[in-house]
């Protein structure tokens, strides 16, 4: 059977199924060019480096990683649409580990990086989870990085088999939702919370 025409979408594409096979750490053009029935060399026509096939996943995992979020928050608000988007976040990290943590651990080279407009489109999926709460423009910064963080802690630790007390870990995910959403909702209900 001939080896299909690579390009550099499905290289990225390949990269990044093997990375939530393997870790993102352990990427190697070696093991993707073994993947991909090729000789090393080979990718180099399609991405210029590890760095860049790196940067590629990165956009890649970033956009479906919004849409993972915004198609889970679709017609919800408030309460509703945190716990499906956290739901939709913990699921996504869970199913592609590798893509996340290359997602999180890429920056923008430039302006023109399309990475920046993956990256807002994440941010603005968050900002749609809160949108139903209300809140001020100096409470939603504080807002963002308080689920951003929160989610990332849970999500990350379950996927690496973090939790090992024998509780379960989805009546966890549930308690730490109910506490954010008791948390912002006392945030717009003239709680003062101190930055």
């Amino acid at each position: 059977m001939p080896r299909a025409r690579l390009t550099p979408l499905s290289v990225t594409e390949a990269g990044a199924a093997l990375i939530d096979e393997i870790g993102f750490e352990n990427l190697s053009m070696g093991m993707l060019a073994e993947r991909l029935g090729v000789k090393t060399p080979a990718l180099y026509k399609h991405v210029a480096s590890q760095a860049d096939l790196a940067h590629r996943i990165a956009i890649v995992s970033m956009a479906e990683f919004a849409d993972a979020i915004r198609d889970a928050i679709q017609g919800r608000a408030g309460s509703d649409a945190l716990a499906a988007g956290a739901q939709a976040m913990r699921t996504y990290v869970r199913e592609h580990p590798g893509r996340y943590a290359a997602g999180n651990a890429a920056r923008p080279t430039g302006a023109d990086d399309p990475l920046i407009p993956a990256i807002e489109r994440v941010v603005a999926s968050w900002a749609a989870m809160l949108r139903g709460y209300h809140l001020d423009s100096g409470q939603e910064i504080h807002a963002l990085r308080m689920l951003r963080s929160a989610l990332h802690g849970f999500s990350t630790t379950e996927a690496a088999g973090g939790f090992q007390i024998d509780a379960s870990v989805d009546d966890s995910f549930t308690w730490m939702i109910n506490f954010l959403d008791q948390g912002l909702h006392a945030a717009t209900s003239g709680s003062t919370l101190a930055p």
